[in-house]
């Protein structure tokens, strides 16, 4: 029989979630504003996910929109550099 995971914390990956966001969207010289409006999401919504004292949850569908603006591969948001 499998473990089942529940209630676990991804808070730390979260946050790197975040920074990879932050470092993509300055790298393609984009504001939190635009890139925000190109995801249809606002610019406080991205500001939190991007803001490493904040735990924001992201949805998969968000993450690929920002991904896609991004222009890069969906992938680089979950490489780590601890």
């Amino acid at each position: 029989m499998r473990n089942v995971v529940r209630n676990h914390d991804y808070s730390d990956q979260f946050i790197e979630i975040g920074y990879n966001i932050a470092y993509y969207r300055k790298h393609a010289n984009l504001t939190q504003e635009q890139l925000a409006e190109m995801v249809g999401i606002s610019r406080s919504h991205l500001s939190a996910i991007e803001a490493p004292n904040i735990v924001r949850k992201i949805s998969i569908d968000l993450l690929f929109n920002i991904a896609a603006a991004l222009e890069i591969e969906v992938y680089k948001l979950f490489v780590f550099h601890n």
